[in-house]
C-alpha cells in the first residue's frame, strides 16, 4: 500500500508543481513601463545639446612648487582649452605648508589660468579670510591676483584694499601684497 501512495505521489507532485507555477504565469500581471526602476533623470536631446562634467576635478603642481586642486559642481566646454565651471573650490597648497581655500560660484579656465568671479572667498592657513569680487590665477607664474575691492578679516584686524597679489619673493617665499587705499582697522 505504501509503494502506491508513493508511486501516485511521483505522479502527482510534480503536476502540481507545473499547475501552480503555470497558474503564476498566467495570471500574473503584465509589467507596467512606467513602474520600471529610473536610471537617470535627464533630457538626452538636451545633454546632446549642452555637453556637461558633473563634478570635475583637475590637479596640478605649479612651477614654483604649489599643489594646485580645483573641482566644481558642474563644467562645461566652450572651446579647445577653455571652459566655465559653476560652484568652485580651488585648493592652493605651497611648499613651504602654506595654504590657501578659494571659493566661487563661476569660474573659467584658459590653458593655465583660472579665473574666479562672482564673489570668490579666500580661506588661507595662516587665519585670513579674503572675500574678493573677482580671482585670477596664473599658474605658469605661480601667482594668485584679486581685483575689485576686497574685506580682509586677519588675525590683527579688518583690511580693505582695492586689490591683492599672492606671489613668490626671491627666497620661495609667499608673500600677500594688498594696494590700492589699504585701510587697516586694528583690533588688538
Amino acid at each position: 500500500m505504501r509503494s502506491r501512495v508513493i508511486a501516485w505521489l511521483r505522479v502527482l507532485l510534480p503536476l502540481a508543481a507545473l499547475a501552480i507555477l503555470s497558474t503564476l504565469f498566467l495570471l500574473g500581471r503584465s509589467p507596467d513601463p512606467d513602474d520600471a526602476i529610473p536610471y537617470a533623470d535627464v533630457d538626452a536631446e538636451e545633454l546632446a545639446r549642452d555637453p556637461r562634467m558633473t563634478r570635475p576635478e583637475f590637479a596640478g603642481v605649479t612651477n614654483g612648487g604649489a599643489a594646485v586642486t580645483l573641482t566644481a559642481d558642474r563644467a562645461t566646454p566652450n572651446s579647445d582649452r577653455e571652459g566655465s565651471a559653476e560652484t568652485l573650490r580651488m585648493t592652493w597648497r605651497s611648499a613651504d605648508g602654506l595654504a590657501a581655500d578659494l571659493t566661487a560660484p563661476h569660474g573659467d579656465v584658459d590653458g593655465q589660468a583660472i579665473r574666479l568671479d562672482g564673489g570668490v572667498r579666500v580661506t588661507t592657513s595662516d587665519g585670513w579670510a579674503i572675500t574678493v569680487p573677482q580671482v585670477e590665477s596664473d599658474l605658469d607664474a605661480d601667482l594668485v591676483t584679486g581685483t575689485g575691492g576686497l574685506t580682509a578679516f586677519a588675525p590683527m584686524g579688518r583690511i580693505d584694499a582695492a586689490e591683492m597679489v599672492i606671489s613668490r619673493d626671491a627666497d620661495g617665499a609667499q608673500l600677500l601684497n594688498l594696494s590700492g587705499d589699504v585701510r587697516l582697522l586694528y583690533e588688538p
